[in-house]
Order: structure tokens, then C-alpha cells, then sequence
């Protein structure tokens, strides 16, 4: 996947943790698109102006640079979530001081917006990265932060985790 979102070289990308990757290629995703759905309305307003007999109306043109401006708020908004959320995501050495209401030391993306299918996806993967089975498994069940952000979920995914640990 060719990632335009932001500028990053490949560098950057190698890395990334496993939470700022998935947000990267989701920004990306969401951004292509953006820009086929744009197309999309651009090429159904040309039809409509052509089947309405004004070949050289400037309402196409119009449409275009509405779409455009629309496009580039759109993306801008979408670049600087995604700035914003790897910056919060970024690994600590320590002296750093959070501001994630004690959500910084958990190692992967606590935000409450998202739903809990989105939540346990973002903490299984994280956990599943650990390739360690005991270690996953002893750091899960003192992860007072998950128990809090994934309410009843927690037990499903601990299940999940100790199948991964045979």
C-alpha cells in the first residue's frame, strides 16, 4: 500500500508500532476513498448536466472546484487526526509526562469513541504482537487499563489470548 496520507518515508514506516501502522493504513484507506467517491459524484453531476442538454454549462466546472475544496478539508482533517493519534501513541521512555488520564503506560490507542468491536480488535492485535506466551498472558492479567476499556470483552479476549499461549 503507497501511503500519501502524511508524509513519511519508508524509514519511518518500519518503525512504526503495530497500532500506529493500522491507524496509518486506515487513514489511508479512508482517504482512497474519499477520493473514489468524490469521482464518483463528479462523473453522475456530468451525466446529469449532459442528459440535461448543457454540454457547456459552467456548472461542471463548478461541482469540480466545490468537490476539490471539499476533498481538501476532508483529507487535511483526516492528516491531522492521524498526526495527532501516533503522536499519542508513541512508545515513552519513562520521564515523559502523559496526558492520557493515566491511559499513557498501556501501549495501544485508549480512546473511548470507539466502539468495543474497534477496541478489542486495537488491544488483541497489540497483545498478539507480545510473541512471548507467558509474558502476553502475565501483562494482559495486570492490565488494569484493558479490564476498564474493554469491560466485558476483557475475559473474552483473556480466553482468546490463553488459547493463542497452548
Amino acid at each position: 500500500m503507497q501511503f500519501d496520507i502524511i508524509d513519511i518515508t519508508p524509514e519511518e514506516i518500519e518503525k512504526l508500532s503495530v497500532v500506529q501502522m493500522k491507524m496509518l493504513r486506515t487513514a489511508q484507506q479512508k482517504k482512497d476513498e474519499l477520493f473514489r467517491k468524490a469521482d464518483k459524484d463528479i462523473s453522475m453531476f456530468r451525466a446529469i448536466v449532459m442528459t440535461a442538454g448543457m454540454k457547456n454549462s459552467t456548472l461542471l466546472d463548478a461541482k469540480k472546484a466545490e468537490t476539490k475544496a471539499e476533498l481538501d478539508y476532508q483529507i487535511a482533517v483526516l492528516a491531522d487526526n492521524l498526526i495527532y493519534n501516533m503522536s499519542l501513541n508513541e512508545p515513552t521512555d519513562g520521564g515523559d509526562i502523559g496526558g492520557g488520564g493515566g491511559d499513557e503506560g498501556a501501549g495501544y490507542i485508549v480512546d473511548y469513541t470507539l466502539s468495543y468491536n474497534e477496541r478489542y480488535v486495537i488491544v488483541r492485535d497489540y497483545y498478539l504482537a507480545i510473541l512471548d506466551p507467558e509474558e502476553r498472558m502475565a501483562l494482559y492479567a495486570a492490565d488494569e487499563t484493558a479490564k476498564k476499556y474493554l469491560s466485558s470483552y476483557y475475559s473474552t479476549l483473556y480466553n482468546v489470548l490463553y488459547t493463542y499461549s497452548r
